[in-house]
């Protein structure tokens, strides 16, 4: 159960801070570059929630709203991961010691959504700008924040294998698959693809 009594500990003033297991690090230290950038994504999908919480019960815009609660739920999850290192020995994707870890089965559903929304779109002949609808806009900003926080796991990845325990790979597998859902998320909030804005190679050139 986590309890947070006092928020201004001072602690940090040095330019440190403590990972989950206690060992005090350096704030620009790669574990925390990327469970920092993680909870930046998270914070973006807050921002997109407060568009798609208004839709009514069974549309599109309630239907992600529910996805991305359980989204949310998840990069939480992920940065317990992160903030706490594997222990020597641990299996990828295990919860040794009672350590919360991300599970296979959240990438999976990450890839049963995907596989849903995209079932319902025309086939991509271009690719689309972000944007479109407000919402759309939103999902690609989350996208790339994503991307973003893959490129700093798959540093802090190649960090832990030349020390310490290698990073769970289901952490970098959920990354991956989360971009994709965004970036079809995006597609079908705008109107399951009928305001996507399509990229025409070099149209403003000679302008």
């Amino acid at each position: 159960m986590v309890r947070l009594d006092r928020i201004i500990t001072r602690g940090g003033d040095g330019g440190e801070t403590s990972l989950g297991d206690g060992r005090r690090v350096r704030k620009d230290d790669a574990r925390i570059d990327a469970y920092g950038t993680v909870d930046e994504a998270n914070a973006v999908l807050g921002l997109l929630r407060r568009v798609t919480a208004n839709g009514p019960p069974g549309s599109d815009l309630a239907a992600a709203d529910a996805m991305l609660a359980r989204i949310q739920n998840d990069l939480f999850d992920l940065g317990a991961d992160l903030c706490v290192p594997q222990a020597k020995g641990e299996t990828g994707g295990g919860a040794a010691r009672g350590r919360l870890r991300v599970q296979a089965e959240q990438v999976a559903r990450l890839e049963a959504e995907t596989a849903m929304m995209n079932e319902t779109l025309p086939p991509l002949r271009s690719f689309v700008l972000p944007g479109g609808s407000a919402a759309s806009a939103w999902a690609h900003l989350a996208r790339t924040t994503v991307r973003r926080a893959e490129r700093a796991a798959v540093t802090l990845a190649t960090a832990e294998a030349e020390g310490a325990a290698p990073l769970n790979p289901e952490i970098l597998r959920y990354l991956n698959r989360l971009s994709d859902h965004l970036f079809v998320l995006g597609r079908w909030l705008n109107g399951r693809g009928a305001q996507d804005v399509a990229w025409v190679p070099g149209a403003t050139r000679g302008s």
